[in-house]
């Protein structure tokens, strides 16, 4: 049974982090959100593959932002409002019922407002990756 959640969380990471990818290539598709899932799965089931993603120079500084202060960056916070505004304005001319769209624009308006209310990363060194270099760097002691 162990083996088979770990196959089933192997394949959650390929699949997000997968999807994450694509999303670099297509505008109205996320990118950091699919990566935080890859992230958290490959945690639970294959560490080396988390590590890697977090030490990725595209896909890591976002995810160790997250982890570390429950951070956004800017760039990301204006792509996530730009892109909700999008999906606002194409809501409100092709939704019929009045109620639904303004449900949903209601609905997507707090989304954008938590999204802009969260910390941007703090400069400065990140822990997450420094306890990750540490580990990786010290020698390894031969047992006699």
């Amino acid at each position: 049974m162990r083996d088979i959640r770990r196959l089933l969380f192997i394949c959650l990471a390929g699949v997000s982090f997968s999807l994450g990818v694509i999303g670099l290539f297509l505008p109205v598709m996320p990118t950091t959100c699919f990566m935080l899932v890859a992230v958290w799965a490959a945690s639970k089931s294959s560490p080396r593959f988390a590590n890697w993603i977090r030490r990725h120079p595209r896909f890591g500084p976002s995810i160790l932002a997250w982890e570390r202060e429950r951070a956004i960056p800017k760039h990301a916070k204006w792509m996530a409002c730009i892109m909700l505004l999008v999906s606002m304005a194409v809501i409100a001319f092709t939704v019929e019922p009045l109620w639904l769209s303004g449900s949903l624009i209601l609905g997507l308006t707090g989304i954008a407002a938590w999204i802009l209310t969260r910390p941007t990363p703090s400069l400065g060194r990140c822990p997450v990756l420094s306890s990750l270099e540490d580990s990786s760097s010290r020698p390894r002691q031969e047992s006699r």
